[in-house]
């Protein structure tokens, strides 16, 4: 039986293609940047104001004082979206001019509004009284002070996030290539799962199809439904694999019959075709029996989940997204680094994912606890908790205050 490390060293090697498409950028939130993308401008493009007030020549100002002033005639009023105004000023002159606004030529400060001084009076402004050195460029936002032309934006194969649609926006990048959303089947199994409204007891509710459903937008792919598999379906799911290898789905997963019972039949089912790297069974808690196999020459894999809600979740997070984010070209994700709050112990073979919460200490540190109730049936804990802990295998006890390795459930960590 695999450990952990050497599950992920054989999904690593065993990647799917995911091709790319052109879209625009504004409509690129959470996808996969495909390619480095670089500023081809200046922003901002010349040198502006970043104050409402006063443009003037830095240099007209070198020996004033409060003891030498001088007045500076007002000429007219630029706003931001104004043409540039490209006629030579004279010297002792000034133009008022609002944030935004492109300097006048040869003009290269600004003096705020707040700061002037108006003659004969403010009711009546000919004129700005001027006391001191001025330096130059004060108040200014240079031209390419934000970003130089063939500046570096985006790297290939960061998830993009609405600060770099704000950026490609305000650079004019309009179009971007991105990786394809991958498409994955869904198969629920078991002749206990059931989406009708009222159940007998021996019936249960299809929550693990609604909770894989509902995380599709925050880790990266398009969620189709097939159904449920019965007890009998074994021949019924040899279909559905076969029409998937012709079809644009990139991802079968299933959520249960994948363990050892009489009609467990998941991976017999995928034993049958031509595959080029297979997994079953994991040393890890919960979801030891999950399974993974790469169709040999396809772009095709398969996931078969554990049917337990627990098992099946903590196998999403930690089996099918890091195969996703690899396939997607998306670097390895960091964890989140957090104190143990108690002694954990477990079988030193096996890494045991947590159901646990997390939250900063009066001294700002990050601090985990493993919450009570970690049986893989169980969602009442996974409802109170906010993080996975992870405690990996090699080891059996991990004493207080210990550094762990935390996974947010619902959304991908971070790289700070």
């Amino acid at each position: 039986m695999n450990n952990y490390t050497q599950a992920l060293n054989i999904l690593n090697k065993a990647k799917i293609k995911i091709s790319d498409e052109l879209i625009n950028s504004s409509e690129s939130l959470n996808r996969v940047n495909s390619k480095n993308i670089y500023s081809n401008v200046n922003l901002p493009a010349t040198n502006n104001s970043s104050f409402d007030g006063f443009a003037i020549k830095a240099s007209d100002t070198s020996s004033l004082s409060r003891k030498n002033t001088k007045l500076f005639k007002i000429l007219d009023n630029i706003a931001a979206g104004d043409k540039p105004v490209l006629k030579k000023i004279k010297k002792f002159h000034t133009i008022g001019i609002n944030t935004g606004a492109i300097l006048p030529k040869d003009m290269d400060a600004i003096v705020p509004i707040e700061q002037v001084v108006f003659l004969p009076n403010k009711l009546n402004p000919k004129f700005i009284k001027i006391d001191k050195k001025i330096k130059k460029f004060q108040n200014v936002r240079l031209k390419g002070q934000d970003f130089k032309k063939n500046d570096l934006i985006l790297s290939k194969g960061e998830i993009i996030e609405s600060k770099h649609i704000m950026a490609l926006k305000a650079l004019g990048i309009i179009k971007i290539k991105v990786k394809k959303i991958p498409n994955i089947l869904y198969f629920s199994s078991g002749n206990e799962v059931s989406n009708l409204k009222k159940l007998p007891n021996w019936k249960v509710k299809n929550s693990n199809r609604d909770y894989i459903k509902a995380i599709q937008k925050d880790f990266l792919f398009n969620f189709k439904d097939g159904g449920i598999l019965k007890d009998k379906d074994e021949f019924v799911f040899e279909k559905k694999i076969k029409k998937m290898i012709n079809s644009k789905t990139d991802l079968i997963i299933t959520s249960g019959a994948v363990s050892a019972g009489r009609f467990d039949f998941i991976p017999r089912v995928v034993k049958k075709f031509k595959l080029s790297h297979f997994l079953k069974n994991v040393a890890i808690r919960p979801g030891k029996p999950v399974l993974f196999a790469k169709i040999k020459n396809k772009k095709k894999a398969i996931f078969g989940l554990p049917g337990n809600p627990i098992s099946a979740a903590a196998c999403f997070r930690f089996f099918v997204y890091p195969y996703l984010r690899n396939s997607l070209g998306v670097k390895n994700e960091k964890p989140v680094k957090a104190i143990l709050k108690k002694t954990f112990v477990k079988k030193s073979k096996f890494t045991h994912f947590t159901k646990s919460k997390i939250h900063t200490t009066k001294n700002g540190k990050l601090e985990t606890e493993v919450l009570k109730g970690q049986e893989s049936f169980k969602i009442h804990s996974l409802i109170n908790s906010n993080i996975w802990t992870v405690f990996p295998s090699g080891k059996s006890k991990f004493k207080k205050n210990h550094i762990v390795d935390c996974f947010f459930p619902n959304h991908p960590n971070k790289i700070f």
